[in-house]
């Protein structure tokens, strides 16, 4: 049988005599550009040297446009692409909220201490007795606790603010507020959010309203809303709240036409002769327009309408859709998320980022915030359980709002978000002419106050301006098929090659690997025929042996 040596270079498949050859004959006869150079000017030195070194450059550029391509493809990037879909759209959620939490006559006498001190502090900071404080007690009612030295100063020529400590005292600071009434809101919500986490829920309860009181008049479509196409929910501050439209309504309402005829239309009512004076501060309703699945936070997404006008909302849907990791840091449904999800709902970035306060606020202060929802066997915070419960509430939300806590880091935006764009407009309603007639309609109907002024009633519409769906959408800007056509663009710049060329190069490299063998092998059988050549020279040059006689 042949030898290793004699099957490379036999007749099955010729191999080259040495590293110079193998070089040769892939410089004579590859399709990379260039190398033929190397070869035809071998006689030349100088050339040979030019054409090496030029090579070596065209090689090493070769890797490093390649090395950016590598990177450009590793640090992926993302595309976006902005369009318009026309199609019947699912109304928004529409959350009205009626701006007073409770009637005054209700939980007058729960409030009936802290309206007195606020009738002190306005008397002694700003020489104004409220009449609203006049018959207020000095003393809490059953079972409310208020901390008394809690209470409204000047904390700098131009500043007013309240002063809160932690439990021994050492650590004190002012929050301070350059308006007056933004002071005395602020302090007086305080007071109110930690006197309302006492009151006995069936006293709350029995302030629940109707519908009736404050919405007159729904309509979509020209059709009447009825009770399965509505939820109500009750706010702290912004009061009794119902969503129209929402995901637990009986059937969704779909838009077929743009304009407010086919859009919805509420009448409100907005008297203010029972709002809580200090709280209440702004007269009307307040609005936001959501998505079904997303819970309606209205302190950052509402907006408050002003009474006497009808508000009309031309809204157009836009939908944005971004690429999860690892092009970005959005997430499917929240699992993903470190923040334990205290909403009974999908998932949007304002619920773990509330949540993630309101955790933090319960392992530092040992209690929740009345405004949020609380995790298993957590209470909220009140005098009666947590004493500087205002110190550490303030202290630990400037690290919130400074991002210290971490919570937008934990965070994720959802890879898909449905958001409404709201264009308003305001008019006069009703106008002189009509505003008789509209009020006894509305009194028959509603046992509405014929006398009653026109701020005490406002209308509402909330219609699609456009049934174009704006879409924005990421994609992925590289991807194998950009990687392989960017990496072959390079290959032919510098080299002017294809594919094959790429096979070439790895044939020359098992050839190279395969030489490394042949070449072990030649000089393992050279030394042993040297040694034979050895050995044969030795017997032929012995003399013979004596004859033996």
């Amino acid at each position: 049988p042949p030898t290793v040596l004699e099957f490379w270079r036999g007749s099955v498949t010729d191999f080259y005599d040495s590293y110079d050859e193998m070089f040769e004959f892939f410089c004579d006869n590859t399709t990379i550009h260039g190398t033929i150079r190397l070869v035809c000017s071998k006689r030349n030195k100088l050339k040979t040297a030019f054409w090496s070194l030029l090579f070596t450059v065209t090689v090493i550029l070769f890797y490093y446009t390649s090395a950016l391509v590598f990177l450009q493809y590793y640090s992926y990037t993302v595309a976006v692409t902005m369009g318009l879909m026309f199609q019947q759209s699912t109304f928004p959620a529409i959350t009205v909220c009626s701006l007073n939490p409770y009637r005054y006559e209700v939980v007058q006498s729960s409030l009936s201490q802290l309206d007195s001190m606020t009738g002190q502090a306005l008397q002694q900071l700003y020489g104004y007795q409220p009449p609203a404080t006049k018959a207020a007690g000095t003393a809490a009612a059953p079972g409310i606790r208020l901390d008394t030295g809690v209470v409204l100063e000047r904390t700098g020529p131009d500043t007013v603010g309240f002063k809160l400590c932690n439990a021994t005292g050492g650590d004190c600071f002012y929050q301070s507020y350059g308006s007056g009434v933004q002071a005395v809101t602020e302090w007086y919500t305080f007071q109110y959010v930690n006197i309302m986490s006492q009151v006995p829920s069936y006293i709350k309860q029995s302030d629940d309203a109707n519908i009736e009181d404050f919405i007159f008049s729904c309509m979509f479509s020209g059709m009447p809303c009825s009770d399965s196409e509505y939820s109500r929910f009750h706010h702290p501050t912004y009061g009794n709240c119902y969503t129209f439209n929402s995901a637990n309504s009986s059937k969704l309402w779909q838009a077929s036409k743009p304009g407010r005829d086919y859009g919805l239309s509420l009448i409100l009512r907005t008297e203010q002769n029972d709002y809580i004076p200090f709280l209440s501060t702004v007269a009307g309703a307040r609005i936001m327009v959501h998505d079904q699945e997303s819970p309606p936070f209205m302190e950052e997404g509402g907006f408050d309408m002003r009474p006497g006008f009808e508000t009309s909302l031309g809204i157009r849907m836009l939908e944005a859709t971004r690429m999860p990791d690892p092009y970005g840091n959005c997430t499917e449904d929240g699992s993903n998320v470190p923040v334990l999800n205290l909403y009974s709902s999908a998932y949007t970035v304002q619920v773990p980022e509330c949540s993630c306060f309101q955790l933090a606020l319960v392992e530092a202060c040992g209690c929740g915030y009345y405004f949020y929802p609380l995790p298993p066997n957590a209470s909220y915070c009140s005098y009666n359980n947590t004493a500087w419960a205002g110190h550490c509430y303030y202290k630990l939300y400037r690290q919130f709002i400074s991002d210290e806590l971490g919570c937008v880091d934990k965070c994720a935006q959802p890879c898909t978000t449905k958001r409404f764009a709201v264009t308003p407009g305001y008019a006069a309603w009703p106008d002189s002419s009509s505003e008789k007639w509209i009020f006894n309609l509305l009194s028959l109907q509603n046992n509405y106050s014929v006398t009653t002024v026109r701020n005490d009633v406002a209308k509402l519409n909330v219609y699609f301006r456009e049934l174009n769906m704006k879409t924005i959408s990421e994609s992925a800007a590289t991807n194998v098929i950009w990687l392989l056509s960017n990496i072959g663009s390079q290959w032919s710049l510098w080299f002017g090659s294809s594919v094959l060329s790429w096979l070439e190069v790895g044939e020359l490299g098992i050839d190279c690997c395969i030489m490394v063998f042949v070449l072990a092998y030649r000089r393992r059988r050279s030394r042993a025929e040297r040694r034979r050549a050895r050995g044969t020279g030795d017997s032929e040059a012995a003399p013979p042996p004596p004859p033996s006689f």
